[in-house]
């Protein structure tokens, strides 16, 4: 990865997934990761900080992730930042969804730690290009 101190923000209610997503994170290089529990946490983080990628969760409780996202998108400050759903969703009519919301990668859970560093890489490549 090109720059391995970039922000990450990791959005799961989940805290034992967030935890796996962030050491993955780790192993990748990334040094400064943010996590949230739920959307509303997830943009007042997105409000405070710098953050060069979102990895969120589809289901969770008060917003989903599609709903996230589409605020994320709305968002001029954020508009651009690359965007992974990491979902147990995997049918066809949500990935459309998401990529309608504006998504950059879907990653159907389980996954590999290899197979979320790749979505990542290639989410990053769409916005350098």
């Amino acid at each position: 990865m090109e720059n391995p101190r970039k922000n990450v923000l990791v959005v799961d209610d989940v805290e034992v997934t967030r935890k796996i997503i962030c050491n993955i994170l780790k192993w990748i290089g990334f040094e400064k990761i943010f996590e949230a529990e739920d959307g509303n946490t997830a943009l007042s983080i997105l409000e405070e900080s710098r953050v060069d990628l979102i990895i969120t969760d589809w289901n969770m409780p008060q917003m989903s992730g599609l709903e996230l996202v589409q605020k994320i998108r709305a968002n001029p400050k954020h508009q651009h930042s690359p965007v992974l759903m990491v979902t147990a969703e995997g049918q066809e009519e949500y990935l459309l969804a998401a990529v309608k919301a504006g998504i950059d990668n879907y990653v159907v859970k389980p996954f590999k730690a290899e197979m979320l560093k790749e979505q990542i890489e290639i989410a990053f490549k769409k916005h350098s290009a």
